[in-house]
């Protein structure tokens, strides 16, 4: 599922700076004619309003794209699963090929970038950050997309409005985060840029870069971008959570561990003590996690916050196996916000867990119809495949091959894929590739996840003794993942050690037996196998 540090929860304003992180934003491409010295004639201000128009996504207005946002997802979808089915057919020889037909298939945006899930192929994974996005409260307090087009229709009266164009930069950030629009993210990186012409080091701006930077997994740029922002405003609470974010996925646990203590002691509130749990989750302090998730849910005043906070408590208790206490986290989750895919997805997965797959796979199909992301696609694939009626492999195919045009049009976006790609692919795809991608990944940081993906690919590649260290690295900070234990046990076994991997595999099962159709029952399958060998 997606990782909880990644989804921002509302900021506050105690200061009469401003402060557009939170509020939807327009398009950068306003040259120096848009207001030059603050004075544009009247030819510079129709050609300002022209470049603000052409920086509009796509060539419909925005407002456009607004009411018709859920037909262009459908039509999106439709495209992607086209693509996805040519994709089985000829994705060894045409990978390359393929991320340029999305490009131009799904322009607009297709998908939303999320998590890779806690399936087979890793755990909670922090697969795709987009650290300090716009936050839950923004999206309740009205719609995205009229909002960025309100805001352009501002930008374009008013084209030296520095912050404005900080906030357009997130919004689109955003745009693509949940709504899967790589083309956005340039947009966005040309709105942040502009912002920075008009007034040079402003720290909206500077956060905004840090979460573009984080979105892209560009983790130590994302790092190096809010710390210029807390430099200018220590108190730049989307700065405060990308640094947060930033150092847990590079891996650098106490580091994340004080920067939480810092962002607490500077701007608590429930972004912040989202990521504080988290934190203290890695670290194997499951308490503490969820004393602090119930004090930001009792904190929680709206309903965005709700569907937020509870989500990441459902997740939380499923990570321990603990179905019951996840499927009404999520119900509260859901109360308060029926349509977060989130919850939506979390519900699927509890339910699987407890046994009621029809109800998972009725709900996995209905979170991909809408935005296939590779957590849940996968998710749902294995589903298909543990059912095992006619047809179900040819379906587990499908879900299979649509995280491949997932990959290539988040690469065609200037997103890093290579772990996402590695903890499907080992599984599910040519594992020669998974292999490439967790190396490249392990290359640039040393998380706990990309540990576990390191391990599992150089395992299902019969390089067991290469992927011990990894999986023990995986498991070494006390995070209580059952999808690391698993590869654990798997990868002691191979080389062995049948001790160690009865305990750890025992141990995955006992935190939670669900936690995958397919690798749960691989678990139960090898523990069997070990007991009758003692």
């Amino acid at each position: 599922m997606p990782p909880r540090t990644t989804d921002s929860a509302p900021e506050r304003r105690d200061d009469d700076r401003p402060r557009p992180d939170h509020e939807p934003a327009v398009e950068p491409e306003a040259d120096a004619a848009a207001g030059r010295d603050g004075e544009a004639g009247e030819a510079q201000a129709d050609e300002a309003r022209a470049h603000a128009e052409g920086a509009r996504p796509d060539s419909d207005s925005d407002s456009d794209s607004a009411s018709s946002a859920g037909k262009d997802v459908d039509q999106r979808v439709a495209a992607m699963r086209r693509t996805a089915d040519g994709a089985r057919r000829w994705r060894a020889a045409q990978l390359a090929g393929c991320a340029a037909l999305l490009a131009v298939a799904l322009t607009g945006g297709a998908i939303a970038f999320g998590g890779a899930g806690n399936g087979r192929a890793g755990g909670d994974a922090a697969a795709v950050s987009a650290a300090g996005a716009l936050s839950p409260g923004v999206l309740a307090r009205g719609d995205l997309d009229a909002g960025i087009a309100s805001l352009q229709k501002h930008l374009r009266a008013q084209p030296r409005d520095f912050g404005s164009w900080a906030t357009l930069g997130v919004a689109y950030v955003e745009q693509a985060r949940t709504k899967g629009d790589p083309s956005r993210y340039p947009q966005a990186e040309r709105a942040l840029k502009r912002s920075l012409e008009l007034e040079p080091g402003n720290d909206p701006a500077l956060a905004g870069q840090g979460a573009l930077a984080a979105a892209r997994h560009d983790f130590p740029g994302a790092l190096k971008y809010a710390d210029r922002a807390l430099k200018q405003n220590p108190y730049n609470e989307r700065a405060l959570c990308t640094r947060i974010d930033a150092l847990v996925e590079l891996g650098r646990y106490d580091d994340a561990a004080k920067a939480a203590d810092t962002a607490d002691d500077r701007r608590p509130g429930v972004p912040v003590f989202t990521r504080y749990a988290y934190v203290r989750e890695l670290r194997g302090d499951v308490r503490t996690a969820r004393d602090v998730l119930e004090r930001a849910l009792d904190a929680a005043d709206s309903p965005a916050d709700i569907a937020y906070v509870a989500t990441a408590l459902g997740q939380l208790a499923w990570n321990q196996g603990d179905y019951k206490a996840a499927l009404g986290h999520y119900a509260r989750a859901l109360a308060a916000d029926d349509s977060y895919l989130p919850a939506l997805e979390g519900r699927a997965r509890a339910a699987a867990a407890d046994g009621d797959r029809a109800t998972a796979v009725k709900g996995l199909e209905q979170v991909v119809a809408r935005f296939p992301l590779p957590g849940p696609l996968v998710a749902l694939g294995e589903l298909y495949e543990d059912r095992g009626a006619d047809g179900d492999r040819a379906k587990a195919g499908d879900q299979y091959a649509l995280v491949d045009a997932w990959t290539a049009l988040a690469r065609a976006g200037g997103v890093n894929a290579d772990l996402d790609s590695a903890m499907a692919a080992a599984d599910h795809g040519d594992k020669k590739e998974a292999l490439r991608s967790a190396r490249a990944e392990w290359d640039r940081r040393h998380s706990v996840h990309t540990a576990d993906a390191l391990a599992w690919a150089l395992h299902v590649n019969g390089r067991d003794e290469e992927a011990l260290p990894y999986a023990r690295r995986a498991t070494a900070t006390g995070y209580r993942n059952a999808a690391f234990l698993f590869h654990r046990g798997i990868i002691e076994r191979a080389t062995g050690d049948e001790r160690e991997a009865r305990d750890h595999l025992k141990a995955a099962l006992d935190l939670n037996p669900g936690f995958s159709p397919l690798g749960a029952r691989e678990a139960r399958t090898a523990l069997k196998d070990l007991e009758k060998n003692r």
